[in-house]
C-alpha cells in the first residue's frame, strides 16, 4: 500500500480549508508525532492524521487561519 506524499496531503488540505499550507503542514507533524508514538500499525496513519487535521481546521473560527 502505496502512502501519500506529505506535501500532497498538506496542500489538498489548505486548499480545501483554505489555510496557509505553513499551518497545516505544523498541524499535520504535531498530528502525526501524537498518533504515532507508540503506534505499532502505521498502515492508515495517513489517513487518520488527515481527517484530524481537517476536522480541527474546520472548528477554528476563519479569523484565526
Amino acid at each position: 500500500m502505496t502512502q501519500p506524499n506529505f506535501e500532497d496531503v498538506v496542500k489538498a488540505i489548505a486548499t480545501d480549508t483554505n489555510t496557509p499550507a505553513e499551518t497545516v503542514s505544523k498541524m499535520y507533524a504535531d498530528t502525526w508525532a501524537e498518533y504515532s508514538d507508540g503506534a505499532r500499525i502505521l498502515d492508515y496513519l495517513t489517513v487518520l492524521v488527515a481527517k484530524r487535521v481537517r476536522e480541527n481546521l474546520r472548528n477554528v473560527p476563519q479569523e484565526r487561519h
